[in-house]
């Protein structure tokens, strides 16, 4: 596996479903469940695995501090990991070029590329402001597994 084709494959699996893995300051690894998806990078056009994450998690406080993170999907025996930096927009988390409204939609492009779907998309827009959700995107450059 050499390309996020196989990975993307197996998001569809089960939901989108993900293990990420982040760094500690003390460098133990902290992993939890999150949904994630593959779409192009809105800056760059580049493939990218993306995630939205709650604000004020400790895997913020993470990636912001040491800006790695491993994400793992995995559907029955098959599987694969991407590794790579990270990019963040949020509202505590300014990025470039990306104001409210544009972070507002790139929320849902996401959300969507994880499987998700919604029947209210204003009552996710809320939730997702009231929340100070983020966007995590993996700027892989390891991908592998089985799949």
């Amino acid at each position: 596996m050499t390309d996020l084709a196989d990975f993307a494959r197996l998001i569809a699996g089960d939901h989108g479903l993900c293990v990420v893995s982040t760094l500690r300051a003390d460098d133990t690894i902290q992993s939890s469940l999150v949904n994630a998806g593959v779409l192009n990078h809105p800056e760059t056009g580049e493939q990218v695995v993306g995630m939205v994450v709650r604000g004020g998690t400790r895997k913020l406080d993470h990636l912001r501090a040491r800006p790695r993170m491993t994400v793992v999907v995995r559907v029955g025996w098959e599987w694969a990991a991407a590794e790579g930096l990270v990019w963040i927009a949020g509202p505590d988390d300014p990025a470039p070029g990306m104001d409210a409204e544009r972070l507002r939609l790139l929320l849902r492009e996401v959300f969507t590329a994880a499987g998700g779907t919604h029947e209210d998309w204003d009552e996710y827009d809320r939730v997702m402001a009231a929340e100070r959700r983020a966007v995590v995107l993996v700027l892989t450059d390891r991908v592998y597994g089985n799949g």
